[in-house]
């Protein structure tokens, strides 16, 4: 029996052997590699830049998810917040599900371990969980004034009367709302936020709703987009590179940086998703490897067979 007849023949146990190998080993054994940014991830990044330090401009993260996606969007929450409390950028949260409020706490818990003057109603403000029927009022009521459509924070605080409430009204100061979700739903806020009050609009979404999503990106609605795990490993880089050392973007920058993903002082934390990148190139690789020696190996049987 020759190569291709063992390949043909082989117990497919042995191939998801190899597959689970292929992403279980770079996970526990990181290695380096080099991450390229995409336009869609660099739009987000400048886009929220341009708020540094500028107590009169603020983003709104929505998350909208449960833990079945937390591979995937969870770093890319974990890195916008690193990059507003590196670059001293208001950031607001809220949620319309209630599987996601804990992973609003956790997302949010995780990147303040590392900044100890961050505060909660001063740096940042979490509206936590609202009944999703109280999504389009809330939608539209920010839009004239957010103390308004959103009363109380996660913390049952009074909004109006936050600290970091100061100099932040409407969609004219809060002018940057990033949808995060494994469906379809930034296209509400684009719906209402964007065409009504013109607000800037950006998702961090999973993998597959990608395609979904370029039209928009296409057409200008949607100012940037973080796709996947891919997308999650482009902005911790760009936070690497500049946020955390409070530089300003440069393409050219960004194209000739390698971060060493191992031996450095980067946590672990926010570096998930390349080493999740890691393991997924890894995994797919093989795949591929065994769907064309399967081809290869099915042809040349068959070949045989008609001689």
């Amino acid at each position: 029996m020759n190569f291709f007849d063992r390949m043909q023949n082989l117990d497919r146990r042995w191939i998801y052997l190899v597959v689970a190998l292929a992403i279980i080993v770079p996970l526990l054994i990181p290695f380096n590699s080099k991450t390229y940014t995409t336009e869609p991830s660099e739009n987000v990044y400048k886009m929220i830049d341009s708020f540094a330090g500028k107590d009169n401009k603020a983003i709104l993260m929505c998350v909208s998810h449960d833990a079945s996606t937390i591979a995937e969007l969870f770093p890319m929450e974990v890195s916008v917040l690193r990059h507003c409390f590196e670059r001293d950028i208001k950031v607001f949260t809220i949620c319309f599900m209630p599987q996601s409020a804990p992973l609003v706490d956790y997302a949010i818990n995780t990147a303040k371990e590392d900044f100890p003057n961050i505060k909660s109603g001063v740096n940042y403000c979490n509206f936590g969980y609202k009944p999703y029927s109280l999504f389009l009022p809330i939608l539209l009521g920010m839009g004239d004034n957010i103390g308004e459509a959103v009363e109380t924070d996660a913390e049952g605080r009074k909004v109006e009367n936050l600290e970091i409430m100061e100099n932040i009204r409407n969609y004219e100061d809060l002018n940057l709302v990033m949808d995060f979700s494994a469906s379809g739903s930034v296209i509400s806020w684009i719906t209402y936020a964007r065409v009504k009050f013109g607000v800037n609009v950006a998702a961090g979404i999973t993998a597959v709703m990608a395609a979904d999503n370029y039209p928009y990106l296409q057409s200008g609605q949607l100012i940037g987009m973080l796709s996947g795990l891919k997308g999650a490993a482009e902005y911790e880089k760009m936070v690497d590179v500049f946020a955390a050392k409070g530089k300003a973007f440069s393409k050219e920058t960004i194209n000739n940086t390698w971060i060493k993903i191992t031996g450095n002082d980067i946590p672990t934390k926010f570096k998930k998703a390349r080493i999740g990148m890691n393991a997924q190139s890894i995994a797919h690789i093989m795949i591929i490897v065994f769907i064309i020696l399967g081809n290869i190996g099915y042809f040349v049987n068959k070949n045989k067979k008609k001689g």
